[in-house]
């Protein structure tokens, strides 16, 4: 049944049903249940568990959208990826952008760098390049799976396979919740499936290039993201209610 098909029941509830079902099922079967709720979106960073999953629903070829942000300061190795796993696959991958007024506001406001600044400027700037084309991403979207793991950071370790995304109104699936790095590398070894070179170079965790660093042995998978913060949950925002993740930028910051 699809979420249409739900929609007397309250989703939170569904998702707690859902949740139960996709425990026992593995990644293809998952991938499959959350394919047939409704309009099912993936969004890929191309780091390696999002690629696996990426891997599975195009040789599956499973009914789900795939999408990525493409945020103007991805590292070359990143975007390149981009081609080679659509060929691969035989998959389009959409890509969202920034607005460029948002990115010419951002940087009139706090300079191209300003991140590095303070906690405000930082958000302000994925706010800009990740939040808002991620709202587009999923316009109109029931589900959203993503390749978030409990083993990325002690902030995700109580990952579930199925939540209710109040904020989103929708679904969100979490097929890899309970993979460690060391089932997911065998997987990627096992099917070929083609990676971020940067993996190789210590950066589990990859995103935009001016905040992320190669991480030290020892340290959690994360930890080469938005370094210079002291924060040791801190997050972008994709994945934690925005309300949370402040400060937000003002109205007067930002164009909209």
């Amino acid at each position: 049944m699809t979420l249409h098909e739900h929609a007397g029941q309250d989703r939170l509830v569904l998702a707690d049903t859902l949740n139960a079902q996709l425990e026992s099922l593995d990644l293809a079967g998952r991938l499959a249940l959350a394919g047939g709720l409704g309009h099912a979106v993936f969004t890929t960073s191309l780091g390696i568990e999002d690629q696996v999953i990426t891997a599975a629903i195009g040789t599956h070829r499973l009914p789900i959208e795939i999408s990525t942000l493409e945020t103007g300061r991805l590292f070359k190795e990143t975007v390149d990826l981009i081609g080679e796993t659509e060929e691969r696959y035989g998959i389009a991958i959409r890509r969202f952008t920034p607005e460029r007024g948002d990115v010419d506001a951002y940087v009139a406001q706090y300079g191209m760098n300003g991140f590095y600044e303070s906690v405000e400027a930082r958000h302000a700037c994925c706010h800009v390049r990740k939040l808002k084309p991620l709202a587009k991403a999923l316009s109109g979207a029931d589900v959203w799976i993503t390749g978030l793991r409990r083993g990325q950071s002690g902030n995700r370790a109580a990952t579930p396979f199925a939540e209710y995304d109040a904020e989103r109104n929708l679904i969100k699936i979490n097929p890899l919740a309970d993979w460690d790095m060391e089932t997911i590398r065998a997987h990627v070894s096992a099917e070929a499936i083609p990676v971020n070179p940067l993996h190789a170079r210590g950066y589990p965790s990859i995103g935009c290039e001016p905040c992320t660093r190669a991480i030290k042995p020892g340290e959690p998978e994360r930890a080469g993201r938005w370094w210079w913060e002291n924060d040791e949950k801190r997050e972008c925002g994709l994945h934690v209610p925005e309300s949370a993740a402040q400060p937000v930028p003002r109205a007067s910051q930002i164009a909209r």
